[in-house]
């Protein structure tokens, strides 16, 4: 884990604590709630210990102050003010609670739906403009006209009116947190988007919805107090704190006492809701999103039946690119000529194709920008808004991933394929124990009691080398290392018993010391477990000390393919060459080289790659040969495959590299 990410968990953990701690750390917060509580108890139990009812009257007590008699005075009927006060102090409050439960209940369900698409947003984007729009004082004067001053359904409408403006302020946090990494995670894992958006977006906005709920409690207070005032409210002599105000300023004169103590405990009462809000609500802030992965609808026609006829038998060692093949083993993977770019913009990847066989490990390397990542997301069907799948296969048994629906992709995620990042924080939720993740992943995915995935989670965390699985159990992400959270991470794609992982980069953030222990990990997984990874990575050292295979990427393609042993000892691309000479650690092995390689250019942008080989701009044995298109032929030695004109006369060249590169080196195409 970076530092960065670190540091911004940090800050996120510990102002979500602060907001937790801070309400029974503040006095306004504890008086705020004593007072809202105090007034409800004794509404409720008034008739237990009042000494009038909030209808009997005293006329030779009219318009009187405060006395041992009437603590708070009188009204124009001699009328207790501390028992009309008190009595309707919990119908008040019951009335305004229903505001804010109708405004959330309407709000946050389509909140979340808005946040998972785009298409649902610009609809309830549509929809709470026009709310906003109506004039809210006239639908309720026009509602009480209609069914008269019935304050349930009149707070009910109000709820309905209030759910634009409320809409607007969830549906930016939602959309952020929609795309934090651990949302995403989620449907690695083979969450449901609306169950994810519960699990991990909802908790995560709790202080929000809080916040906004205490609120509109209380303008609902105001908002009844208001319609009682103009006798829009409960009639006489039904006690209200509005209608109590409007008798009171009639009186005004001959007694202002009369407004004191209602017009005090109405005013205590709203700001002790918007105090406890303030206190609820302040200092919260979320950090921008740092990476958004989204599944794009497949725009591919429907797949045609496999033809048995076309189907070809694997040697017992199969080699990784397969062309032409239609079918898939069980527990196999095949890509074939994996188109993927931008919608109505340029291709990224091109023509891609794999094979990874149960039980093998296949290296995909490359400079970054060559699309190894991207095409490992499309595996699982995670590409970016805005990409994806143009043509091609991605065959997982007999099922084509490339032409999948969300629900058949949420049975093979975690399930039958899992997902491990460089980045642990992808799979982790900061708001959640690891105990909790973990266990929760493995229930849904097992189908397994609580007390057996809490027993197998245990289990998970050993399996993956972590001493104290009980302790990390109880840890939240910012407790753990990096290498530990890594590991963790780990044992989340382990949850569902997966038979192929797909590495991203997995020990790219961590130390060497570390990056050794997750390496001989993964190595070990692989021998116990009889699974298949897919790693992408550019660390040459890595792919020599895990896989079997070897695919090599450039530019948005494969340019050599074949065992580990083959592509690293007996380079016949001069791309694979260039990065062997650029790596300190084989120079190191060949004991008299002293120079690394340095490859001039870049790699070129996506739209701008040229018909020939996309290599030869950076190339030292490129020709005019080169300009025209090239296409994988099989190696000189070993099985795979290679896209260069030159094979034959390059190969053994690789130590040509390490000489310094005139300026003019490569093809100009």
């Amino acid at each position: 884990m970076t530092v960065s990410t670190t540091s911004i968990l940090s800050i996120r953990r510990t102002q979500r604590h602060r907001a937790k701690g801070r309400w029974y750390r503040s006095l306004a917060a504890l008086i705020s709630i004593a007072w809202l509580a105090v007034l409800v108890f004794a509404s409720l139990t008034g008739p237990l210990w009042l000494r009038y009812g909030p209808l009997e009257q005293d006329l030779t007590a009219v318009l009187k102050g405060p006395s041992a008699a009437h603590l708070l005075g009188t009204d124009e009927l001699g009328r207790d003010l501390l028992s009309r006060i008190v009595t309707a102090a919990a119908s008040t409050m019951g009335l305004a609670l229903l505001a804010p439960i109708v405004a959330i209940a309407i709000t946050v369900p389509l909140t979340l739906w808005a946040a998972r698409s785009a298409r649902a947003e610009a609809v309830m984007n549509t929809l709470s403009e026009i709310v906003l729009s109506l004039p809210g004082m006239v639908i309720v004067l026009a509602v009480i006209a209609a069914v008269g001053p019935n304050m349930v359904i009149v707070m009910a409408v109000f709820g309905v009116l209030f759910s634009g403006g409320i809409y607007r302020i969830f549906i930016g946090q939602a959309a952020s947190l929609q795309r934090q990494l651990y949302v995403e995670a989620a449907a690695v894992d083979g969450v449901r988007p609306v169950r994810a958006s519960f699990r991990h977006v909802l908790p995560n906005m709790a202080t929000t919805v809080i916040v906004q709920f205490v609120l509109l409690f209380g303008i609902g207070i105001m908002v009844q107090a208001g319609l009682a005032f103009i006798g829009l409210g409960p009639q006489p002599p039904a006690p209200t704190w509005g209608g109590m105000i409007q008798a009171a300023s009639r009186f005004i004169f001959q007694q202002p006492w009369m407004m004191v103590p209602t017009g005090v405990v109405l005013a205590l009462t709203i700001i002790a809701a918007n105090t406890l809000a303030d206190i609820l609500g302040a200092g919260e802030a979320t950090p921008p999103p740092l990476v958004a992965l989204r599944r794009v609808k497949s725009r591919l026609a429907p797949a045609a039946p496999l033809p048995r006829s076309l189907a070809v038998a694997s040697p017992s060692r199969p080699a990784p690119v397969p062309q032409g093949v239609d079918s898939a083993r069980d527990g196999e993977l095949i890509v074939d000529d994996l188109v993927l770019g931008v919608d109505g913009g340029p291709a990224l990847v091109t023509g891609v194709s794999l094979r990874v066989a149960p039980g093998q490990v296949m290296g995909l390397v490359g400079e970054s920008g060559c699309g190894k990542s991207v095409t490992s997301y499309a595996i699982l069907g995670l590409l970016s808004p805005g990409l994806s799948v143009r043509s091609g296969r991605i065959q997982w048994g007999r099922t084509d991933l490339a032409r999948a629906d969300e629900r058949v992709l949420a049975k093979v995620r975690g399930h039958d394929i899992a997902f491990i990042s460089q980045e642990p924080t992808r799979a982790l939720d900061p708001m959640f124990t690891v105990g909790w993740q973990l266990a929760s992943t493995v229930k849904r995915l097992r189908r397994t009691s609580s007390r057996q995935a809490r027993r197998i989670s245990v289990q998970l965390l050993a399996d993956v080398g972590i001493v104290d699985p009980p302790r990390v159990m109880r840890s939240h992400l910012h407790q753990i290392s990096g290498g530990m959270a890594q590991r963790v991470a780990i044992a989340l794609a382990l949850a569902g018993s997966p038979r192929l992982l797909v590495a991203d980069e997995p020990t790219t953030a961590l130390d060497v010391t570390v990056q050794a222990e997750i390496l001989g990990l993964l190595r070990s997984l692989v021998a116990e477990r009889d699974m298949s990874v897919i790693l992408v990575t550019h660390d040459l050292g890595v792919v020599a000390d895990l896989c079997d295979d070897v695919s090599v990427m450039y530019a948005g393609q494969i340019v050599e393919s074949g065992s580990a042993r083959d592509v690293l000892v007996r380079p016949e691309h001069p791309y694979t060459m260039a990065l062997l000479a650029a790596d300190p650690h084989a120079v190191a092995d060949l004991g008299g080289a002293q120079r690394l390689a340095s490859i001039p250019g870049q790699v070129p942008l996506p739209g701008s790659w040229p018909d020939g080989c996309r290599f030869a701009a950076r190339c030292r044995f490129a020709t005019d040969a080169c300009r025209q298109p090239i296409v994988l032929t099989s190696r000189a030695q070993g099985l795979g495959v290679v896209r260069c004109v030159h094979r034959d006369e390059v190969i053994g060249r690789r130590d040509e590299w390490r000489e310094p590169v005139a300026a003019e080196t490569g093809v100009e195409l």
